[in-house]
């Protein structure tokens, strides 16, 4: 700890427990990086997540198995839903705190006049992967032939199912061209596949990667190449973030520093993190039962994880004119890009 750190501990107004917790993480080298200087408005958090333990909420998990949110003083609960869509209504409805989801659902929810702003970033693409099944599809060649086929995403509405509109309108075939159906995120998606029950669907690893060690699917479009996912958009279309209502952000600045904070630990922990380091944190759950596929998963995920949880500019119109090619009443929506994110919070973590 720096002489300047230090001085400010000794000068700043510390409550009882803000000091002794000060002490412990000093006794143990720092465990945070952070000095505090209020409370938080809330010690005690839910976040809602459409699927915990995807590679796109990754670092928010990490936050949970590594400690970073103890660390911050937070005690935080993380309740695991089907899906991105199911999540924010989780928080819509008032039994979640916080949304562990996708940055586009600030911008849909601000068209429908709530307001919702994302504080911190997980993912720098979408990492969702578009594969058609070769069991059903044996000898597929063009996105057209999906015309009344089954198109399976991890709940309806979600960012899978963003993505799967946005691919086919791009080969020229509307929504209603296709039959969308929820397989989640996990085993059940891998099971649908494997019984023919979807003809293709949009997915995310570690599904993905068992997957093509099967040979069962034909990848036709991977957003977890940066590259390929800002040629198909256009630009940066940013994915996990922490988001919450803007009147939740407002009145709990200190709450909401503190997960960042967390967030951001984690964000740069994943971007030099062994996978021998990996495998340790991670719950023997999340590795569908081959830890190698897992470890496989993140490497070619790890690209699109974000490094620092900074938004980057530009990129709320990026998922604004994704959302429009699926929502034509969006089209012409007066969005306030600004209002739908902030990096107020990272920079202040990241001093």
């Amino acid at each position: 700890m720096t002489n300047r750190a230090y001085q400010s501990i000794l000068s700043t107004p510390f409550s009882r427990r803000t000091f002794c917790r000060g002490a412990a993480l000093f006794a143990a080298g720092m465990a945070s990086p952070y000095v505090f200087a209020a409370e938080p408005e809330k010690t005690e958090v839910t976040i809602a997540v459409g699927g915990k333990n995807l590679y796109y909420y990754l670092p928010a998990a990490i936050a949970e198995w590594k400690g970073f949110y103890k660390d911050e003083g937070l005690d935080v609960k993380v309740v695991d839903f089907q899906g991105g869509s199911k999540s924010l209504q989780a928080v819509v409805g008032g039994s979640a705190d916080v949304v562990s989801g996708a940055f586009e659902h600030t911008l849909s929810m601000q068209a429908k006049r709530q307001a919702m702003r994302a504080f911190v970033l997980q993912g720098r693409a979408p990492q969702c992967v578009f594969a058609v099944n070769r069991k059903t599809m044996p000898n597929f060649h063009d996105v057209k032939e999906l015309k009344g086929r089954r198109i399976g995403v991890t709940a309806p509405g979600s960012s899978s199912h963003v993505i799967a509109n946005y691919v086919l309108k791009r080969a020229g075939l509307a929504a209603n061209d296709v039959a969308v159906i929820g397989i989640g995120s996990g085993a059940g998606a891998i099971a649908a596949v494997r019984a023919g029950q979807v003809d293709a669907f949009v997915g995310l690893d570690p599904v993905i990667t068992q997957l093509m060690q099967d040979d069962a699917i034909q990848i036709v479009t991977d957003t977890r190449n940066v590259a390929e996912s800002d040629a198909l958009f256009g630009g940066p279309m940013v994915a996990g973030c922490l988001y919450a209502p803007t009147s939740f952000v407002e009145k709990n600045p200190e709450t909401v520093q503190r997960l960042t904070n967390a967030i951001v630990r984690a964000d740069k922990w994943l971007a030099t993190v062994t996978p021998e380091e990996l495998v340790k944190v991670v719950p023997r759950a999340a590795f569908l039962g081959n830890p190698k596929v897992y470890v496989e998963g993140f490497l070619k995920n790890r690209p699109a994880l974000s490094t620092d949880g900074r938004f980057p500019e530009g990129c709320a119109q990026i998922s604004a004119a994704a959302l429009a090619t699926v929502d034509p009443k969006l089209k012409n929506f007066a969005f306030d890009y600004k209002t739908v994110f902030t990096n107020e919070f990272v920079d202040k973590a990241t001093k």
